[in-house]
């Protein structure tokens, strides 16, 4: 299992998001957006309007099971495996238990936050078989800090 945590200092997550969920596209596979309730609809808005020429085909988890399956981005409030994604982006700073089962996990988190992205970092890291990227807002890019595998 890989998690790559991503710092936000400059940007929210919404800002954030559009990009990984366009790579993830590009590659085509499947993605899974976890955040608290309220925030869904303004990252949803974000997948519909991140470039004026494009969007990122998505639906809130509120559908029937049919419907969330043939979706290529997800977003909803828990882990919810209806997509079949093999990456999870988790844009509230809340890790879930349920994540550790997706080949990748994008942990994004804000300054107040850090506490408990330090911790988590701990515990994953004492985990076999997984690894983990650190990235940071330096200007306008990211820049990777320090990486572990364990």
């Amino acid at each position: 299992m890989r998690v790559d945590f991503y710092q936000l200092t400059r940007d929210p997550p919404h800002m954030v998001l559009p990009a990984i969920a366009q790579n993830i596209m590009n590659a085509n596979a499947r993605l899974l957006v976890v955040s608290d309730a309220d925030t869904l609809p303004i990252l949803s808005k974000s997948l519909w309007t991140y470039r004026d020429d494009s969007f990122l085909a998505h639906a809130i988890a509120d559908g029937d099971e049919q419907d969330k399956a043939l979706q290529p981005i997800l977003l909803s409030s828990q882990i919810d495996h209806s997509n079949k994604a093999q990456m999870l982006a988790l844009c509230d700073g809340i890790w879930r238990d349920n994540a550790e089962k997706f080949a990748r996990t994008f942990f994004l988190f804000e300054p107040d936050r850090t506490d408990d992205a330090r911790e988590l970092w701990r515990a994953l890291s004492a985990k076999d078989g997984t690894e983990l990227h650190y990235w940071k807002q330096e200007g306008r890019k990211w820049v990777e800090g320090p990486s572990k595998t364990s």
